[in-house]
């Protein structure tokens, strides 16, 4: 069975292994929350920055309201970051309080007990001499066991002092901790209100529009049809194109023309294996740029009836942009159709990227592509200035979201 003391010990080392892991955490929440804050910093920087660009540009009321919604969103996540970061703050500032605290009660008892002892100390020098302690010893023996006792007692003074020193730093260390924590989480609050205002500022432009726009709210959701109509049909040949390329690969290798997937080749499979391997780390398909509309199904931000479909995202980019191949791979097709601009379809293995609305391109069919390489430059439309890029990733003619592929998209 344990004893008390061994139990008491465990207890001790148990709470500070947490209140270490704890702060480690914390500390670790914390530089996660302060890399996520300077990245919509970022992201509002870019968006400002394509503002000012077309300024002069007379946007459509739908451009418009997409502009608005982005930065809303963007604006939020930051006020949302920004107050979950004060709120470890306060944590961490509480945390700190309560171990001044304390260790301001232990450094009064050490002291105290410092003070005794030495003044103890002084008193047994005064009534008896260390050398007569030591003759008045019976025997050799009791007299080594003093001398023990002497150098002990002397050291545990020594330590005594050198833990008070140690405490007497650790409390000025957790003071200056506590002052950066409050000044950190006054300047968040400050920066916090900054954004607040321009976020109220957003929303009464977007109330604004969205009134205008309601008047007329039958012209406006008949123009969203059209577009999604539009990028349907343009889909639908991509699609087309896919299934006709994966029967090729299919003939060629001697399976079914029927299949949903490639039929790879081996250095085909290890060009796969790689674009699977680096999800997450793929360059953007522009060097600057922020996404006006991500992917999936959603509910279209004017006429919350309408639903816009998307397989992939626009993103929003500064006037002639260069397309860049996300990774390597093997230009599959330049698709031209009536009233649309030109798209390129890289093939990596039996994954697909797909780069729609540029104005021109510098690659043909067949040709092999590296990462970061020029593909093209993206189309920027004369009537409002604006330069979208629409971008895809499918394996087979499944698309999926470019969020979880491309580098902090």
């Amino acid at each position: 069975m344990c004893t008390n003391k061994h139990l008491y010990k465990v207890i001790c080392i148990s709470v500070f292994l947490l209140c270490g892991v704890l702060g480690f955490s914390q500390s670790t929440k914390q530089k996660q929350l302060e890399s996520r804050r300077q990245e919509l910093r970022r992201e509002i920087q870019k968006i400002n920055a394509l503002r000012a660009e077309n300024k002069s540009k007379e946007k459509s009321e739908l451009s418009l309201i997409e502009d608005f919604n982005y930065k809303i969103n963007v604006l939020s996540n930051l006020i949302k970051v920004t107050n979950q970061q004060a709120n470890l703050l306060t944590r961490e500032i509480n945390s700190n309080q309560k171990k001044i605290t304390s260790l301001r009660e232990e450094l009064v008892q050490l002291k105290e007990a410092y003070a005794a002892m030495i003044v103890k100390s002084y008193k047994s020098k005064n009534q008896q001499s260390r050398i007569m302690f030591l003759l008045s010893s019976e025997d050799f023996k009791q007299a080594y066991k003093r001398l023990q006792y002497l150098k002990q007692y002397s050291d545990y003074q020594k330590e005594q002092g050198r833990i008070i020193k140690a405490k007497t730093v650790e409390l000025q260390e957790t003071n200056m901790s506590l002052l950066k924590q409050k000044e950190e989480k006054n300047k968040l609050i400050a920066e916090n209100k900054v954004v607040q205002k321009s976020l109220e500022s957003e929303r009464k432009h977007h109330e604004t529009l969205m009134t205008t726009i309601k008047r007329n709210l039958s012209l406006y959701a008949s123009q969203i049809k059209q577009k999604q109509r539009e990028a349907d049909r343009i889909d639908r040949e991509i699609d087309r194109i896919i299934k006709a390329a994966i029967a090729k690969s299919n003939k060629a290798a001697g399976k079914k023309s029927s299949s949903k997937s490639f039929a790879l080749t081996a250095e085909e499979k290890v060009l796969a294996s790689n674009f699977i391997a680096n999800k997450g780390k793929l360059p953007w398909p522009v060097e600057r740029g922020v996404v006006r509309l991500g992917y999936g199904t959603q509910r279209h931000p004017i006429d919350r009836s309408l639903t816009i479909k998307s397989n992939g995202v626009r993103i929003a980019t500064t006037k002639g942009a260069k397309v860049r191949a996300v990774f390597n791979g093997e230009v599959s097709e330049i698709l031209k159709m009536k009233n649309v601009n030109p798209i390129v379809m890289i093939r990596h293995g039996n994954y697909l990227t797909i780069y729609k609305n540029l104005s021109s391109v510098y690659v043909k069919k067949g040709d092999k592509v590296t990462t970061k390489q020029e593909i093209g430059e993206v189309f920027t439309n004369p009537s409002n200035g604006e330069t979208i890029l629409s971008f895809t990733i499918s394996k087979g003619f499944t698309t999926e979201n470019p969020n979880g592929w491309i580098y902090k998209m």
